[in-house]
């Protein structure tokens, strides 16, 4: 029969030996020769945590005896007469801490016990005290090691373990990441706002400009209506001043006749014609011409007040006119002035907003690349601190199943020296 267990890690080895390997018990006989040599236990933690133990009976143990009862001896062979005669079969229970295995072995060998049973039987009560010391100092390094065990694994849970698993620092950088990012976000949205309201306000404006320009060619186009019914106006006056100077002149003419003639009349030839004729009485002359020119005058001034007081009108309605509508040029052009100033107010603050935003833009961009660079080394530290505690994790495991198979070798070396007890006691007995 064979059981091994390997262990790994660094192992403290505490050997008890009692005689050497092969020492005898007794003399030697003719009729059966025996030795019961060295009982060597190493228990060991190591670093890791991990158990290697090894405990090693006999290299060389016999008993000797003629009874066909089954006995288990610690050694390599068993056999020969004992007392009331026990042999047939031996046990061999053999192992090396530094390996890290244990071996049960069996064996058969007809070795004879010679010497005192009294001694045989305290060395090997001793060696029996010796394993179950050692035994017992086991399993409290093992209920130690169980213990910090424990420990880590709710250091683990709490995170308070170490620097390794100890994420609580990165909480306050993630989070102010994260708050810097909103406000990154919410500063974009207002920009974008803002720049949505500048856009809209320079269109207003530049409709408002529009029809102001609109306007201001609708006036022009009035102005310019306006200059021609002015000339046209200057020449119909001075039209009537050219007819008005004609009539005075033909006026100063006709009087300049009239007093050329009457003075003609007047004067006479110096000799005196009388001529009598028998017609009907004549026509007065001077009084048809004066009533002539009176009827001129008074046709030539009422023309004259008709063509002062319509051309004293007209020019009044065409200076009001005038006079309103350069004001309304003047007004137009100071609003076209002023709107002119706005716009280019406007367009310089619409430029600086655009690169407020691009800048604004460029350092959310290098911000968001920063942030993510420095996430991804986060979550890289995480991954890796995550892997370290599977492995961990799994170490753990591999150690607590190394542990349970060293819990169930113990379980069966203590049946097995309780039943080396029994025999003993029995063969004491007996």
């Amino acid at each position: 029969m064979s059981l091994s267990v390997r262990t790994s890690g660094l192992s403290r080895r505490s050997s008890s030996q009692n005689g050497a390997a092969g020492r005898p018990w007794g003399a030697s006989a003719s009729s059966a020769a025996s030795c019961y040599g060295g009982l060597a236990s190493g228990f060991g933690v190591g670093c890791g945590g991990l158990i290697s133990a090894a405990s090693m009976f006999g290299s060389g143990s016999g008993f000797s005896g003629s009874s066909t009862a089954s006995f288990a001896g610690l050694g390599a062979a068993c056999g020969g007469p004992l007392g009331g005669g026990l042999g047939g079969m031996g046990m061999g229970i053999g192992g090396s801490s530094g390996g890290g295995s244990l071996c049960i072995l069996s064996d058969n060998d007809g070795g004879l016990l010679s010497g005192s049973e009294k001694e045989t039987m305290q060395n090997l009560n001793d060696r029996l005290a010796s394993y179950l010391g050692k035994v017992r100092a086991l399993e409290e390094a093992n209920a130690e090691l169980e213990h910090k065990i424990r420990e880590w694994y709710e250091t683990r849970r709490t995170g308070d373990s170490g620097p390794q698993s100890d994420y609580s620092k990165y909480y306050p950088l993630i989070e102010e990441l994260k708050n810097k990012i909103i406000s990154a976000s919410v500063g974009n949205a207002q920009i974008i706002l803002q720049i949505d309201n500048a856009r809209l306000a320079a269109e207003d404006f530049r409709m408002k400009y529009e029809n102001e320009l609109a306007l201001h060619q609708t006036v022009e186009a009035d102005i310019n209506g306006l200059r021609r019914v002015l000339d046209e106006l200057t020449l119909a006056r001075a039209d009537l001043e050219a007819q008005t100077e004609n009539l005075t002149e033909e006026l100063a003419y006709m009087k300049k006749n009239h007093e050329e003639e009457m003075q003609s009349f007047q004067t006479g030839g110096p000799g005196e014609v009388n001529v009598e004729m028998d017609a009907a009485p004549g026509v007065d002359l001077t009084k048809v011409l004066n009533e002539m020119r009176a009827q001129y005058e008074v046709m030539a001034d009422q023309n004259r007040k008709d063509a002062e007081a319509w051309f004293l009108e007209k020019s009044g309605e065409l200076r009001k006119e005038i006079s309103s509508n350069t004001e309304q040029l003047q007004s137009s052009k100071s609003e076209i002035t002023d709107l002119r100033r706005m716009v280019q107010n406007l367009e310089i603050e619409l430029q600086s907003q655009l690169a407020m935003k691009k800048s604004l833009e460029n350092s959310l961009a290098e911000t968001e690349g920063g942030y993510c660079c420095q996430l991804s080394q986060v979550q890289q530290l995480i991954g890796s601190l995550e892997e370290q505690l599977q492995q961990l994790r799994a170490d753990a495991e591999r150690q607590n199943a190394d542990h349970q198979r060293l819990l169930g070798v113990k379980a069966r070396l203590e049946m097995e020296i309780e039943t080396y007890r029994r025999l003993l006691d029995g063969d004491g007995q007996g």
